[in-house]
């Protein structure tokens, strides 16, 4: 992998971006020297964006979503960068190839950027690889950056790991529906959005809506936001502006008491602490003695002649001798 030049990247020329975040995304381990050092030079003129993490269920019209909010944002003079987190996928890119071709008129914008995620099996798997690509897209100056779950399960976690607002697109549904959520990621949610209220469905959103609004009241939120339920019409263009007029109530009030600030500030520290847990377990798996000693364990394990932790314990002292 040739040399990325980071002014070339602050410039914002796109080409450099695609480049470094392909650096970021190799597994060699000259690349990933390369990469993390380009990162420490970049560090600095990072974190100046609104990060937003946007999930959805199965049809909701995410990709429509984001193409119509992503296009209101560069009407209001925003450089968006569209990022994706697939942890389920075994390939690069799982079906964000597909939502980059449906997002047609935003992936032609100037000051527009859409990148599929990576695989996930290297170091830090592809939720890392999308958070430094975030870091990326901000030193080229995209003020506003989507990360996009494409999986499903853990990936909304991740997402909401690495965002400062993590948003749920809904579709109008009646009470069953509302059973069928998962509460998790409900709590993790500091918006739901109805979206395709629209037509027929548009009296069925509006009811929707309170019956969302009721259930986030039941639960209890950290920190100082209150999530609201909102309506839109991705496909008719209609409600996106109360939804970004929504988020950015959400900036003013979180940067006024140091929420962001102390958010990334956690996120960072939690990052940190996953990759050393990966580091040393990534170290003690290609020991020699441990490579030598793991099957006869695992198969006392699995034969119950010996307990996990014993056999965990030998690994551990193997691999530290």
């Amino acid at each position: 992998m040739s040399h990325v030049d980071p002014d070339a990247i602050r410039a914002g020329q796109r080409r450099a971006l695609a480049k470094a975040i392909t650096l970021v995304e190799s597994q060699r381990p000259e690349d990933r020297e390369a990469s993390q050092s380009l990162l420490n030079t970049l560090l600095p003129h990072t974190g100046r964006s609104i990060r937003i993490g946007i999930t959805g269920v199965p049809g909701v019209g995410k990709s429509t979503f984001i193409e119509a909010f992503g296009l209101y944002l560069l009407e209001q003079g925003h450089r968006v960068a569209v990022l994706a987190v697939d942890p389920s996928s075994p390939i690069a890119g799982g079906s964000i190839l597909g939502d980059k071709t449906r997002m047609e008129e935003l992936s032609r914008q100037d000051n527009a950027f859409i990148r599929p995620s990576p695989a996930g099996s290297a170091l830090g798997g592809v939720a890392l690889k999308t958070r430094e690509s975030m870091l990326l897209c901000e030193a080229a100056g995209f003020d506003v950056v989507l990360v996009e779950t494409v999986g499903v399960g853990q990936s909304e976690h991740q997402v909401a790991a690495m965002v400062d607002f993590f948003l749920v697109l809904m579709l109008p549904g009646g009470g069953d529906e509302l059973q069928g959520i998962k509460k998790g990621i409900i709590e993790l949610a500091d918006a739901i959005v109805i979206n395709k209220a629209d037509g027929a469905s548009e009296s069925l959103a509006n009811i929707t809506q309170r019956h969302y609004a009721g259930a986030l009241s039941l639960l209890k939120h950290p920190g100082f936001w209150q999530p609201d339920v909102k309506t839109c019409s991705a496909l008719k263009n209609q409600g996106i502006d109360a939804v970004w007029a929504m988020v950015l109530e959400f900036q003013k009030e979180a940067r006024a008491r140091g929420f962001i600030d102390s958010k990334r500030s956690d996120q960072n520290l939690a990052w940190m602490r996953q990759l050393i847990d990966e580091l040393l377990r990534a170290r003690i798996r290609e020991h020699p003695e441990v490579k030598t000693a793991l099957p006869a364990l695992e198969n006392s394990v699995r034969e119950a002649s010996i307990t996990p932790l014993a056999a965990a314990t030998e690994i551990v002292r193997l691999g530290h001798t």
